[in-house]
C-alpha cells in the first residue's frame, strides 16, 4: 500500500461558534432549525377536519385551518395544481393505503416556511414507518426506457382512470410539476403485495424548473427519495431513519445534488446488502430500457451520510451497518466535499465495473472526508482493494480519513432537540492513509 502524506486540517471562518469545514452539509447557520423534526412520534397534529378523496380535476387550494385527511389513491389530474399553504397538515389514512399522485401536466405548490412547514404524516396513533403509502410526482422529462413508464403497481384496484393518470415521461428536460420546499414527509413507505413499498417521495420523469429544497422524509419503510429519469436539482434534502434507501437514482435520472443529510440507525434501518443511503442505478429490467439514451447520472455536493451509533466498530461486527454508497455499471457519479462516517465500507462499485481509468474517471470522489469507515471503495464481493485505494487516495483528490468520536466531528449531534450535523474543524487530524485493521470487509 502506498503511503501519503498526514494532512493537518486547520480551516477557519469567523461566521460561527465553532468553525466549519466546507466539506458536508454546509451553511453560515444550522438550517435544520425550525423546519424539521428529528422525533415526529412526540408531535399531536390534530384530528382532521376534512377529506381528499378520488380525483382533484381543478386548480385547488388546501388551508392551514383545515387538517386533512388523504382517503385512498389521491390523483391531482387533467392539469390542475394542488395548491398547499404554508403549516398545512395532510394526514394519510392507514387502512385505505393512502397517497397522493401529481399525474402528469398537473401541478403541486407546496411552498412551506422555515418557521411553518407543510406536513404529511400517519393518522395512527402509535405511528410507524409504512402506516401509508407517500407523495409521488409524474412529469413529461425524459427517461432511458422505451417509451413511457407507469406507476400503477402501487395502486390497489387499478382502473382505466388509474392507467391513464399514473404514466409519466416524455421529452422535456424542462418539465414543471411546481414546488415542494419546506415539506416533511413522515411514517410512508406502505407495503403493497407483490410489488414492494412506497417511496416517501416518488420523483419520475420530473424536469428541472420544479422546485426541490428543504424536503425531510423520516421514518420511511420504502426509500425516502426515489427518483426516477428526469432532470432535477434537489438541495438540503434530508432522510432520516429510512428502512430502505435514503436517496435512489434510477432510469436514466440526472441530477444535480446538493446539501443534503441522510442519517441511519443501525436499529431501525434496513441491514440488508440493497440498502444505502445513496444507490444509483441505470435499470433494473435491461429488456426495457435503450441504451443510446443517457444512463443514470448524478452530481453531488456537500452531503453528508451518517450512521449515528454509540459504538460504530461493535454494530458493524454485528452486521447492522452496510455500505454507504453504492454505485452500479451504465452510471456516472461525481461526489465531491461530503462527508462519509461510519459505513461499512463506505462505497461499494457494482462488479461489473472493471476497475480501469475509462470506468473510474466517471465516478469521481474529490475533497472527501471518510471518517469511521470499515473500509473505503470496494468493487462488491471483492475484498481487495488496492488499486481502487491507490487511485482515490492520490493527492491530487484530496480525499481524506479519519477515525474519532462524533461527538468531536460533527458539531452538535447529540442535541435531540436541534442537532447540527456540520462538520467540525477542531481536534481533526485526517490523513490519505487508511489503517491495515480497518480495510476488511467482514
Amino acid at each position: 500500500m502506498k503511503n501519503f502524506t498526514i494532512i493537518l486540517i486547520c480551516l477557519f471562518t469567523t461566521t460561527t461558534l465553532f468553525g466549519q469545514q466546507e466539506k458536508g452539509i454546509i451553511g453560515t447557520t444550522n438550517w435544520l432549525h425550525n423546519w424539521t423534526e428529528f422525533n415526529p412520534k412526540t408531535i399531536d397534529y390534530g384530528e382532521p377536519t376534512q377529506i381528499l378523496a378520488g380525483n382533484i380535476t381543478e386548480d385547488t387550494k388546501l388551508l392551514k385551518r383545515n387538517i386533512y385527511l388523504l382517503s385512498g389513491s389521491v390523483f391531482v389530474t387533467n392539469n390542475a395544481t394542488l395548491t398547499i399553504e404554508p403549516g398545512t397538515v395532510i394526514i394519510g389514512d392507514y387502512d385505505s393505503k393512502a397517497s397522493l399522485t401529481i399525474a402528469k401536466g398537473s401541478a403541486i405548490i407546496a411552498d412551506g416556511l422555515e418557521t411553518d412547514p407543510i406536513i404529511f404524516t400517519s393518522n395512527r396513533s402509535v405511528k410507524r414507518a409504512g402506516d401509508w403509502g407517500g407523495v409521488i410526482i409524474l412529469g413529461d422529462a425524459p427517461t432511458n426506457k422505451f417509451g413511457s413508464g407507469s406507476v400503477t403497481s402501487y395502486y390497489t384496484r387499478p382502473n382505466a382512470t388509474t392507467y391513464t393518470n399514473s404514466n409519466y415521461g416524455g421529452d422535456d428536460p424542462a418539465s414543471n410539476s411546481g414546488i415542494l420546499r419546506h415539506v416533511r414527509i413522515e411514517y410512508a413507505g406502505k407495503r403493497i403485495k407483490d410489488v414492494g413499498y412506497f417511496n416517501g417521495l416518488l420523483l419520475a420523469s420530473v424536469g428541472f424548473e420544479t422546485i426541490l429544497e428543504n424536503i425531510m422524509v423520516t421514518h420511511c419503510a420504502g426509500n425516502s427519495f426515489e427518483i426516477i429519469g428526469g432532470v432535477i436539482n434537489l438541495n438540503k434534502a434530508v432522510s432520516h431513519k429510512s428502512s430502505s434507501n435514503d436517496f435512489k437514482f434510477n432510469y436514466g435520472a440526472q441530477c444535480n445534488f446538493t446539501n443534503s443529510l441522510a442519517i441511519r440507525s443501525p436499529y431501525v434501518s434496513n441491514s440488508t446488502t440493497s440498502a444505502r443511503c445513496i444507490q444509483i442505478n441505470s435499470y433494473e429490467n435491461k429488456e426495457e430500457v435503450d441504451f443510446s439514451k443517457n444512463g443514470t447520472s448524478v452530481i453531488a455536493e456537500n452531503i453528508t451520510l451518517l450512521t449515528n451509533s454509540n459504538d460504530i466498530s461493535s454494530d458493524i461486527r454485528k452486521g447492522l451497518v452496510k455500505a454507504a454508497i453504492f454505485v452500479g455499471h451504465n452510471t456516472s457519479l461525481d461526489m465531491n466535499r461530503s462527508v462519509i462516517s461510519g459505513f461499512n465500507p463506505a462505497v461499494l462499485l457494482e462488479n461489473k465495473i472493471s476497475v480501469n481509468q475509462e470506468n473510474l474517471e466517471k465516478i469521481r470522489f474529490t475533497d472527501m472526508y471518510f471518517h469511521n469507515c470499515n473500509g473505503n471503495i470496494f468493487v462488491e464481493n471483492n475484498s481487495n482493494n488496492e488499486d481502487l485505494e491507490n487511485w482515490y487516495g492520490n493527492s491530487v483528490f484530496f480525499n481524506v480519513y479519519s477515525k474519532g468520536a462524533n461527538s468531536e466531528t460533527f458539531i452538535d449531534i447529540k442535541n435531540q432537540k436541534r442537532p447540527d450535523y456540520r462538520l467540525r474543524i477542531n481536534k481533526i487530524i485526517a490523513s490519505n492513509e487508511v489503517d491495515s485493521d480497518i480495510r476488511r470487509i467482514d
